[in-house]
C-alpha cells in the first residue's frame, strides 16, 4: 500500500506544479524530459499544455528505499483551473501488471500540498515529502499521470520509468 501510495503521490505532485527508490537505473527519453533532476518525460511535446512545467526536482534523485523524497515544483498554469480537474494515473510493474489506476479529482488532491482550487492563472510552486518503503521489488515500474481540466482539455501528461534491481 505504501508503494501505491508513494507513484500516487509523485504523480500528483509533480502535476501540482506541474523516481522512484533506492539501486536501480533510470531510463528516460531526453527529448521529451521534464526540467529539472527527476526521471519525468513529458507524453508528448507540451506545446499546448495548460500547465507550462518550469522544474521537478527529486531530492533525492535517484530516490532511495526507506528515505524520505523531497519533491520541489514549479510551474504555470496558463488559465484558471476550477473544480471538476482531474488526473488520470497509473502504474505499471514489468510493462503487464497494473499496479495502480485511478481517476483522482486534482482539487482534492490539491490539498495534499496545501493549495485549493480553483487554481489561479500563473506561477505555482509545491514542495511535497514522502516517505519510501523500505523494501521495493526489483523490476522495471511505469508510472503515468495524465491530467486534464473541468471540460476535458489537456493540463499536461508525465510519465516516469524507473527499473530497481535486486538489493
Amino acid at each position: 500500500m505504501k508503494l501505491t501510495t508513494y507513484f500516487a503521490s509523485l504523480a500528483l505532485s509533480s502535476l501540482a506544479t506541474a523516481s522512484i527508490f533506492g539501486g536501480q537505473t533510470v531510463l528516460e527519453d531526453a527529448d521529451l524530459s521534464v526540467p529539472g533532476d527527476n526521471p519525468l518525460t513529458f507524453c508528448k511535446a507540451p506545446d499546448d499544455d495548460k500547465l507550462v512545467i518550469e522544474y521537478v526536482d527529486l531530492i533525492p534523485n535517484p530516490p532511495e528505499a526507506g528515505k524520505v523524497l523531497k519533491i520541489e515544483a514549479a510551474g504555470n498554469f496558463t488559465e484558471e483551473i476550477a473544480e471538476g480537474a482531474y488526473v488520470l494515473l497509473s502504474v505499471k510493474y514489468n510493462r503487464l501488471i497494473t499496479l495502480f489506476s485511478s481517476r483522482e479529482n486534482l482539487c482534492d488532491q490539491m490539498k495534499n500540498v496545501d493549495k485549493e482550487c480553483p487554481l489561479e492563472k500563473g506561477k505555482i510552486s509545491i514542495t511535497k515529502e514522502v516517505e519510501l518503503p523500505t523494501r521495493i521489488p526489483p523490476g522495471t515500474y511505469d508510472v503515468l499521470a495524465d491530467a486534464y481540466d473541468a471540460n476535458d482539455q489537456k493540463l499536461t501528461c508525465l510519465t516516469a520509468k524507473v527499473a530497481f534491481k535486486s538489493v
